[in-house]
């Protein structure tokens, strides 16, 4: 249990009644389960869940689950005037058996003898205070949720097993295990229908979970008989934490246990969707609502894989990037596939600085639409960013910058009176900048020499530079590059129309500018970026790119 509390909300008669119409996904979903629970109690508890599979280090997806349903939670406050109580549970299935070994760790070899034994009872391989691997990857998993402030109780399912929390549910499962063998088995193939039963033993040998067939079962008593791995004939009772439940049953039976009102799921459940739900209601329970959003990609183009970390994890991201651009970029069509790799991180943070500053301004129907809305569960904080993410990453490229002094003597240059203490989420940015500059920017940059249309049109550009006043603005800046690319047939845009009626400037002008002088293919508006970098120190870029200075 957190002790911290949810954000309070405007239940303004204007918002209540802008959320019932919503477009916007949360909203949606929350009126499905404003509809579900119409006629119950309204005192009763409408619970959230989550669930976590720490078989690996925590992954953006991990975290994306509890930032949605966290968002269709916020939702269901509003389109309920706040009255109904809600919880969210994010549940960890760490009583799972190691079935293979994370390539993450750092000494795969030594893990070898804990494999199929329950997560918690795996040694700790990071080391550290937390005794094994599953509460280790817990940790790490709230350590983050913490971090963003979100509202929620954890919860292990090795801990609910053996503090017989689960015992009743189990009991329950034991009396209806043909009627839950009937929803498995057409499900399996043959040979996998020969050996299956939803409990899985703990073995009181070797203490790994067995996937073995039964050969008694004993609702009367509670237990149930199998051969244990050294060949006897084990029985255990299926309460008390001696058994669990395979993954498609236990869902179900989580869900009927803690009478679970909203749980979403990637699109790889979406086939067993319908064995969670027949199981749940076989055991006493009604079947949550659901919501199926589509899965990360890595830079591939391949799923995401825990085990495999081939994805960004939770630190990777905030090395370089707010936690709320990464919850934007959850936001945004969940029900789309999207890859996930370190080059959506600049968008991301761009993105969300728009929205939040847009939201004041808005009408109420828009702010329901605004993710920054979301993102903050209704409380946007007022933020001023007067420089984007990609300003700041050429920043750093053209001037080499290793350290946030460098940036901020061109950015207070530019906006006398911002500094990092009026301004201390953009120093955030510069710190980000510069890291995501040497580790993702730098490593690529490809500078080439002008050719000769090129080199003309730089030489030209130089002089006309140095003819502008030093506080000369973008605007002014621009307009005197786009008057050395209009004479020059190779930059000619005929589909565009220049002052004078003529043909306008194409952007592979700009793109000369941004290959040449920064060694990229793309860049932030020419004008903007040398009023802030400085007319003379941009001279001194075209020189250097001319005499081949860049290019070595």
């Amino acid at each position: 249990m957190t002790d911290r509390s949810l954000p309070p909300l405007d239940l303004s008669p204007e918002f209540v009644e802008a959320a019932r119409t919503s477009k916007a996904w949360p909203f949606e979903e929350a009126r499905k389960l404003v509809k579900r629970i119409e006629k119950r109690d309204p005192s009763k508890t409408v619970l959230f869940e989550t669930g976590y599979g720490p078989s690996g280090l925590p992954h953006i997806g991990t975290f994306g689950e509890v930032a949605r349903t966290t968002m269709v939670r916020t939702a269901f406050r509003l389109l309920t005037e706040d009255k109904i109580p809600t919880r969210l549970l994010c549940f960890s299935d760490d009583m799972d058996g190691m079935r293979k070994i994370p390539e993450s760790v750092p000494d795969m070899a030594a893990m070898e003898p804990y494999l199929q034994m329950p997560l918690t009872a795996v040694p700790n391989p990071f080391g550290g205070d937390h005794k094994s691997f599953g509460d280790h990857n817990n940790a790490m998993l709230r350590r983050f949720l913490d971090t963003f402030g979100f509202d929620y109780e954890f919860a292990s399912s090795t801990d609910y097993y053996k503090s017989g929390k689960f015992d009743d549910i189990l009991l329950k499962s034991l009396e209806k295990y043909q009627d839950i063998m009937n929803v498995m088995l057409p499900t399996l193939g043959e040979e996998r229908q020969a050996t299956y039963s939803p409990f899985l033993p703990i073995s009181p040998t070797s203490g790994r979970v067995l996937y073995v067939p039964m050969k008694d079962i004993n609702a009367k008593d509670g237990t149930i008989t199998f051969e244990d791995e050294d060949g006897t004939d084990t029985t255990l009772s299926v309460t008390g934490g001696n058994v669990k439940l395979q993954w498609k049953p236990d869902f179900g039976m989580r869900w009927a246990a803690l009478d679970v009102d909203f749980e979403m799921f990637g699109k790889d459940h979406m086939t067993n969707a319908p064995v969670y739900d027949k199981i749940c209601k076989i055991l006493g329970g009604k079947a949550p609502e659901h919501f199926v959003y589509e899965l990360f990609l890595a830079d591939d183009g391949a799923k995401i894989s825990k085990s495999k970390g081939n994805g960004l994890t939770i630190d990777e991201w905030l090395t370089y990037a707010s936690p709320e651009s990464l919850a934007l970029y959850m936001y945004q069509k969940p029900k789309t596939a999207k890859r996930l790799y370190f080059d959506v991180i600049p968008k991301a943070v761009d993105e969300y600085f728009t929205f939040a500053q847009k939201y004041a301004d808005m009408p109420v129907e828009q702010k329901l639409q605004n993710p920054a809305w979301h993102i903050h569960s209704g409380s946007i904080p007022n933020i001023d960013m007067p420089v984007p993410f990609a300003m700041l990453l050429n920043l750093v490229s053209a001037s080499n910058a290793e350290n946030k002094d460098v940036l901020w003597a061109f950015i207070t240059r530019y906006m006398p009176g911002v500094t990092s203490e009026t301004h201390p989420k953009l120093d955030e940015l510069v710190g980000y900048a510069i890291r995501y500059f040497d580790d993702f920017v730098k490593p690529n940059k490809q500078f080439r020499a002008p050719d000769e249309v090129e080199r003309a049109a730089l030489e030209q550009l130089e002089v006309s530079l140095a003819s502008l006043p030093a506080d000369a603005d973008g605007a002014v800046i621009q307009d005197a590059a786009l008057d050395v690319a209009r004479p020059i047939e190779r930059y000619q845009d005929l589909k565009k129309k220049g002052p004078d009626g003529g043909p306008g400037v194409s952007v592979a002008f700009f793109q000369t500018l941004y290959q040449v002088l920064l060694g990229q293919e793309r860049g932030p508006r020419f004008g903007s970026f040398v009023a802030m970098y400085g007319i003379e120190e941009t001279r001194t870029l075209i020189k250097k790119a001319l005499s081949g200075e860049l290019t070595t």
